[in-house]
């Protein structure tokens, strides 16, 4: 059974000096990963067929207009990587987000010309939240182009680190306020804003990923229910989370989780991932969690490969790798 994670991350030399160069790396602190021959090697003892790849948190929120020719080339040499590996490794467009009508440009160029299946957005840009009217055409454009977005969690504002994720040594400050827990509760606060606006109610067709099982929202998704009363939205939360909603599993290979997502969007959004390198599971690890999951065998299958080709199969300029054609 072919297996695709499609939350697998990379960062590029060229995108660490662009973050150093303004201090970012300091403050929104992340992980130097290589496109490299090792990871093949990697994906194989772990047990995943195809890597989706997409640049790492906070990817080119920070960089204004320096980021745009800097998604070009990043993009550029993802697509060359690819062209080595066709059938083992795909990709998610890196984009110039604050320059929203540049970015809704290269996401055409990634998807028509590069074969990307879609793209990832990594929190706020700037002081705007992803709901913000600026950034609009991004998801226009991946609305009009049929492909997903993946909302990647990101440090949350300084702010907010200072008041809920400090007082303690350092080091603890840090993972408590990214992958412990303040990197999760920032992106379910991003995909719920973009509901809360609207943003499915002028793009009924878009799609949208959160990762680590719905990034805290669907264990909320009753509470979430007694927003309907206010919120003047043309549908229910609970529609939106089963019409404009797919989950990744992000390394958390938990039994319980993934049949909790199942209850709320359905086992035919429900997506594999490894988050590597945040949780590198070497030995075979995702492949025995797909083993013991819980699911029978017909989504086991959609699980492990077939609602991601379902998601992008009409993207791209080509269908790259084995499980594509």
């Amino acid at each position: 059974m072919k297996l695709v994670g499609v939350e697998e991350h990379y960062l590029a030399a060229e995108v660490r000096d662009a973050w150093d160069a303004i201090g970012l790396g300091s403050r929104d602190p992340c992980v130097f990963i290589h496109l490299a021959d090792a990871r093949i090697g990697q994906m194989d003892e772990t047990g995943l067929d195809v890597q989706v790849l997409s640049l790492t948190t906070p990817a080119l929120h920070e960089l204004g207009p320096v980021g745009i020719d800097l998604a070009g080339r990043a993009n550029d040499a993802v697509a060359e990587t690819i062209a080595r590996w066709p059938d083992r490794l795909q990709a998610l467009a890196t984009l110039p987000v604050a320059t929203p009508e540049v970015a809704a440009l290269e996401l055409e160029r990634c998807v028509q010309i590069l074969g990307f299946k879609g793209t990832i957005l990594c929190g706020r840009v700037g002081s705007r939240n992803l709901d913000h009217p600026d950034l609009r055409p991004i998801f226009e454009s991946a609305a009009a182009l049929g492909v997903p977005v993946l909302l990647h969690p990101r440090t949350p504002a300084a702010e907010v680190r200072s008041a809920y994720y400090s007082g303690f040594s350092a080091e603890v400050d840090a993972v408590f306020a990214m992958f412990g827990l303040g990197w999760h509760f920032d992106a379910g606060i991003q995909f719920l804003r973009l509901v809360l606006s609207g943003m499915f109610d002028r793009l009924p067709g878009l799609q949208v990923i959160l990762g680590h099982w719905g990034e805290v929202v669907l264990f909320y998704a009753e509470r979430l229910v007694t927003l309907d009363r206010f919120s003047g939205l043309d549908r229910t939360i609970a529609t939106y989370l089963r019409c404009n909603f797919y989950v990744t599993a992000s390394g958390m290979f938990s039994p319980d989780y993934l049949a909790r997502a199942a209850a709320v969007v359905g086992t035919d959004r429900l997506l594999f991932s490894t988050d590597f390198p945040y949780q590198y599971r070497p030995g075979g690890d995702a492949r025995r969690f797909l083993a013991g999951c819980g699911l029978g065998e017909p989504d086991k299958a959609a699980f492990a490969h077939g609602n991601w080709l379902r998601l992008t199969g009409g993207s791209g300029a080509t269908q790259r790798g084995g499980i594509g054609r």
